[in-house]
């Protein structure tokens, strides 16, 4: 399987990509403590195709997509200049997202995303995310040298969470 993970710019192929992996991501984190219906009520109500264009066409936002055998299966988007409160300091922060869909979460496609993202950052001072404390991929970016920093809510059902940060 070839994984590879690149820079995606918000046109029609990288959001239809993007959505294609929102939609399972959101399904497979949630499914455990949501209803299908509301997940499926939230998938049709709050994915906004023209939103994500916008956001993605930010100069502050970059948008990298992971693909095995050129079929999507992971991105991070990452958001310069954002911070979590209480934890900036006076440096520069950057906020990413990192998502990588369960049947293909290995280690080489977590380190092909992982790689690409970090590459990405090294104008800033701190990398932080805020990830459910059920993500499989919340261990792997603890060994990748991300520290708890805070007990939080995230996602669209606002489901129990941990605020990360990475000191770069």
């Amino acid at each position: 399987m070839e994984i590879i993970s690149k820079f995606k710019v918000g046109s029609e192929e990288g959001i239809s990509d993007l959505i294609s992996i929102i939609d399972s991501s959101v399904y497979s984190l949630h499914k455990d403590f949501v209803s299908e219906e509301d997940i499926q009520k939230y998938i049709k109500n709050e994915i906004d195709p023209r939103k994500m264009i916008n956001d993605l066409n930010d100069l502050s936002n970059q948008l990298i997509m992971t693909y095995a055998d050129q079929k999507p299966v992971g991105y991070s988007i990452i958001k310069s200049g954002t911070a979590y409160p209480g934890i900036s300091d006076g440096k520069k922060t950057t906020e990413i997202s990192f998502i990588i869909l369960p049947e293909f979460n290995a280690p080489e496609t977590r380190q092909s995303l992982w790689k690409k993202c970090r590459s990405a950052v090294s104008f800033t001072d701190v990398l932080w995310i805020n990830m459910l404390v059920h993500d499989p991929l919340l261990e792997f970016l603890k060994e990748s040298g991300f520290t708890v920093v805070a007990d939080s809510k995230a996602g669209p059902f606002q489901l129990p969470s941990h605020v990360l940060t990475m000191e770069i």
